[in-house]
């Protein structure tokens, strides 16, 4: 595992823990709660980039059937 996504692993999961916890209190602290949900988002973020559209596989094929057809 790189350290990229050792990075986004640890920020998923901790922010996580944070927003779990700034939620399961009495009283709620807002300011904790949002930057549980930050570094959260931020973890998810960084993840989803890297991940190739499907999108993208499906026009290689439509191209490479159409350059067969006229063939």
């Amino acid at each position: 595992m790189n350290i990229s996504r050792t990075l986004n692993f640890i920020c998923i999961v901790v922010g996580g823990l944070i927003a779990f916890y700034a939620q399961a209190q009495e009283e709620q602290n807002t300011y904790i709660l949002l930057g549980g949900i930050m570094l959260l988002m931020f973890g998810i973020y960084r993840t989803s980039r890297n991940i190739p559209s499907k999108f993208d596989k499906e026009e290689e094929s439509f191209i490479k059937t159409d350059k067969e057809d006229e063939i």
